[in-house]
C-alpha cells in the first residue's frame, strides 16, 4: 500500500522541469564572475579577485548541484555578510598592524618605479612638439629644430626612434587629440642627430631628462646628482640615506604592534585618546539618558486623559523625527552661531550673555548633547507611548485606592514594567551614539582642537570622528593608526554588548524564577 492509499496524501518529490536552463544560467553567471576575477587580477587587485573567485565557486557549486538545494536560500545572505561586513572588518583590523598611510600607499616594486621615473629636465634642450598622423602610425614634429621622427605607434610600451631633418607634416593633430596619446608619448624616446635622447617633459614639450634615481641593486638606488646610495629599509617601508633619512614615497610593510604601542606610549597620542575615550562614553550615556527621560516624560504627559489637543501635540513633537537629521544639524549649527545665531541674540537681549558655543570645549559638548537629545527624543517618545499602553490599568487603580501618589505609582508600577522592553533599545541607542560620526562632523567637526597634540584631536571628538579625522583629514592620513584605534573601538563595543547581553539574560532568568 502506498502513502497515498493510506490516506496521508500523495507523495511529494522535488522535480525540475528544465534543468538545462538552470545550468545554462549558472554557467553563464559563473563565467562572468570568473572573467571579473581575472580582470581584477590583471589590474593588480589579487585580493579582490580571490574574493570574487571564491564567491563564483560557491555560486556554481550550490546552484549547480541539486544536493545543495537548501543552501541556495541562504547563500546570497551569507555571501553578502562575508563580502560587505566580515571582509571590511578583517581588512580594517589588518591595517592596524601595518604602516599604511599617505606616505606608504604603494607596493615595493611600484615605489621603485615612481622613484626611478622622476627626472630633472634640461631647460636648454626643451622644445615644443606636435603630433601628425601617418596612416595607422604617428610622427613627432619638433618645429624649433625642424626635426621629424620616424613612424611610431604610440602604444603604452617603451619605444625609441630617431629624429631626422624634415619638413612640417601637412596635417597636425590638435593639442586635445595629442593629449589623448599622452600614455604613448610618455613611453617614447627621441634620439636627435647629435645623439641626445629626448623624452616627454610635459603636455607640450620634449627635453633631455636625467633620472633622479637609478636602480643599482636589488635593494639599492643611486641618486644621479651626487651618487648618494639609498638602501631599502623593509622595517620602516622607505628607502633611506646613510644618515637614516627616509625618502618618500614608501611602501606598505607590517609593523606588528607598533601602532598600538604608539597609542599607549606616546603622550601626544595617549593624552587626547584618554580624553576622547572618556567623552565618548559620557556622550553616549548622557545622550541615551536624555532622550529616554525626555521621550518618556512627553509620552506620560500625552497619556493624560484631560489633556486637550493631544493629536496636534503628537504631530508637533514628532516633527523632529520626520526631518532628515543632517538638515536639523545644519540648522542648529546656524542657530548656535556665536556672532549671528538666533540663540545668542536672544540670550544677549535677555541676560547680556553671548556664549562661545564653538570655541569653549565644555559649551560645545553641552550644545552637542542638546542637539542629539532633540534629534532622538521623538523615537523614544513613540516607543514609550506604546509601552505605556501595555501597562495594566488595574495595577494603577489598586495602588491609587491604597493611597499611593501619582509619582509613586509611576516609579513602583509603571516604570518597572516598561524598563524590560526598553532595555534592548537603550543598548542599541548607546551603541549608535558611541559611533555617531555624522553629528560630530556636521555640528562641530570635532573642535575646538585640543592644544599640544601631535595628531588632529578635538574636545568634542568621539572615537569615531577622531578616527575619521586621523585617517582622512590629517596631512599624513595615517590609515594604520586609524585601523588600530578602530580595533580598540570594536573590542570595547563588543565587551559592552556582551556585558549587556549577560545582564539581560540574568534579569530574564531572575524574573522567571530560574
Amino acid at each position: 500500500m502506498t502513502t497515498a492509499d493510506a490516506g496521508f496524501g500523495p507523495a511529494e518529490t522535488h522535480t525540475e522541469a528544465r534543468p538545462w536552463l538552470r545550468l545554462s544560467i549558472v554557467a553563464l553567471l559563473g563565467l562572468m564572475m570568473l572573467y571579473g576575477a581575472f580582470f581584477l587580477y590583471q589590474i593588480a587587485q589579487p585580493l579582490f579577485g580571490a574574493i570574487l573567485l571564491a564567491v563564483a565557486t560557491g555560486f556554481v557549486v550550490i546552484f549547480g548541484a541539486n544536493r545543495f538545494y537548501g543552501a541556495r536560500f541562504i547563500f546570497p545572505g551569507v555571501a553578502a555578510v562575508l563580502v560587505f561586513i566580515a571582509f571590511p572588518v578583517a581588512y580594517t583590523i589588518w591595517l592596524g598592524f601595518t604602516n599604511y598611510s599617505s606616505f606608504n600607499l604603494l607596493s615595493y616594486e611600484r615605489t621603485i618605479e615612481v622613484l626611478t621615473s622622476r627626472g630633472t629636465v634640461d631647460p636648454e634642450t626643451e622644445q615644443p612638439f606636435a603630433v601628425a598622423r601617418d596612416g595607422e602610425v604617428y610622427r613627432i614634429w619638433l618645429p624649433e629644430s625642424g626635426l621629424l621622427s620616424a613612424p611610431v605607434s604610440l602604444t603604452a610600451e617603451e619605444e625609441e626612434v630617431a629624429l631626422e631633418p624634415g619638413e612640417a607634416p601637412a596635417a597636425l593633430l590638435t593639442p586635445r587629440d595629442a593629449i589623448a596619446l599622452r600614455s604613448g608619448l610618455q613611453s617614447l624616446t627621441l634620439n636627435t642627430p647629435d645623439e641626445v635622447a629626448l623624452r616627454n617633459a610635459g603636455l607640450r614639450s620634449f627635453a633631455s631628462v636625467t633620472p633622479d634615481f637609478v636602480r643599482t641593486g636589488e635593494n639599492e638606488l643611486t641618486r644621479s646628482a651626487d651618487g648618494l646610495t639609498l638602501t631599502a629599509n623593509h622595517e620602516t617601508g622607505f628607502f633611506e640615506t646613510p644618515e637614516g633619512e627616509a625618502v618618500p614615497p614608501g611602501w606598505r610593510v607590517g609593523v606588528g604592534f607598533d601602532n598600538f604601542e604608539r597609542i599607549l606610549e606616546s603622550k601626544g597620542v595617549r593624552g587626547p585618546m584618554l580624553s576622547i575615550f572618556a567623552w565618548t562614553f559620557a556622550f553616549a550615556g548622557l545622550s541615551v539618558l536624555g532622550v529616554f527621560t525626555v521621550g518618556l516624560l512627553l509620552a506620560v504627559i500625552l497619556q493624560w486623559e484631560h489633556l486637550r489637543f493631544k493629536t496636534l501635540y503628537r504631530i508637533l513633537l514628532i516633527l523632529p523625527y520626520a526631518v532628515p537629521g543632517f538638515i536639523s544639524i545644519l540648522v542648529f549649527r546656524g542657530l548656535f552661531n556665536q556672532n549671528f545665531g538666533e540663540i545668542n541674540l536672544i540670550l544677549e537681549a535677555l541676560f547680556g550673555l553671548r556664549p562661545n558655543w564653538f570655541t569653549d570645549g565644555n559649551l560645545a559638548r553641552v550644545m552637542i548633547l542638546f542637539v542629539n537629545i532633540w534629534l532622538g527624543y521623538p523615537y523614544m517618545m513613540l516607543l514609550a507611548m506604546g509601552f505605556l499602553q501595555a501597562v495594566p490599568q488595574d495595577h494603577k487603580k489598586a495602588a491609587a485606592l491604597e493611597g499611593a501618589s501619582s509619582l509613586r505609582v509611576f516609579f513602583t508600577i509603571t516604570l518597572p514594567q516598561i524598563i524590560p522592553p526598553f532595555l534592548p533599545l537603550l543598548i542599541a541607542a548607546f551603541a549608535f551614539n558611541f559611533n555617531n560620526l555624522v553629528l560630530i562632523l556636521l555640528l562641530t567637526r570635532g573642535g575646538p582642537d585640543i592644544p599640544g597634540t601631535v595628531i588632529p584631536a578635538g574636545e568634542t571628538d568621539i572615537l569615531a570622528s577622531f578616527t575619521y579625522r586621523l585617517a582622512f583629514q590629517d596631512s599624513g592620513q595615517q590609515f594604520g593608526l586609524a585601523g588600530a584605534i578602530t580595533l580598540l573601538i570594536f573590542l570595547v563595543v563588543a565587551a559592552i554588548s556582551y556585558a549587556n547581553f549577560v545582564a539581560m539574560r540574568r534579569a530574564a532568568n531572575k524574573r522567571s524564577g530560574r
